[in-house]
C-alpha cells in the first residue's frame, strides 16, 4: 500500500507538472486497485506504517484531486469551456449583440476544491462521514449565486463530483488499511 500511493502521489506529481491524461489514469488505476485490495483482503497496518501512509494518502487525495478533476471537466464539455486567469471559468455574454464580452465566473475554484478535497479526506479519515454533507452544503450555499448559466451549473456539478468521489476514494482506501 505505501508503495502504491508513493506511485499514485508520483503519477499525480508529473501529472501537475505537464498536463497528461495518461497519468491521471495510472493514478485512478493504481488508486482504484488499491481500493479494491483492501477491500477484499482484510489488512492489519502496524503503527509504524499507518501514519506514512495516511500521510500519502492524504497527499495523494488532496493534490491529486486537481488534475482528474481538470481531465473529467475537460471530456465533459469536450474543451468548450475555457479556463480564467483566477481560478474560474471564462463565459461568453448570452446576448446577441454583445458576442465579444467574456466574464469570469466560479471564481478561486482550484483553491477552493483543494480545500473541499482537505475537508473530505480529513472527515473520511477520522471516521465521520456525515461531514461530507456539510462540505457539499457549504459549497453549494456559497455558489449559489454564481450558478445561474447552464456552463456553470455543470461545470461546477461535475468538477464538485468528481473532486469528492476522488478525494472519498483514497481516503476510504486509507481508512480501511489502518482500521
Amino acid at each position: 500500500l505505501l508503495l502504491g500511493m508513493a506511485m499514485a502521489l508520483i503519477a499525480v506529481i508529473v501529472t501537475t507538472r505537464r498536463s497528461s491524461a495518461v497519468f491521471v489514469m495510472i493514478a485512478a488505476a493504481i488508486v482504484a486497485a488499491m481500493l479494491i485490495t483492501v477491500v477484499v483482503v482484510p489488512t492489519d497496518v502496524p503503527l509504524p506504517i499507518a501514519l506514512p501512509l495516511a500521510l500519502l494518502g492524504a497527499s495523494v487525495a488532496v493534490v491529486g484531486g486537481n488534475p482528474l478533476t481538470r481531465e473529467v471537466l475537460r471530456l465533459a464539455t469536450k474543451g468548450t469551456v475555457r479556463d480564467g486567469e483566477h481560478g474560474g471559468i471564462l463565459l461568453r455574454s448570452a446576448r446577441e449583440d454583445d458576442a465579444a464580452a467574456v466574464r469570469e465566473v466560479l471564481l478561486g475554484g482550484t483553491t477552493i476544491g483543494y480545500l473541499e478535497r482537505v475537508a473530505t479526506t480529513l472527515t473520511i479519515l477520522v471516521g465521520f462521514p456525515e461531514g461530507l454533507a456539510v462540505v457539499v452544503a457549504l459549497k453549494g450555499i456559497g455558489r449559489f449565486s454564481e450558478l445561474a448559466s447552464a456552463e456553470a451549473r455543470e461545470r461546477f456539478i461535475i468538477g464538485t463530483l468528481a473532486s469528492l468521489v476522488w478525494a472519498s476514494a483514497v481516503a476510504a482506501t486509507v481508512r480501511l488499511a489502518i482500521w
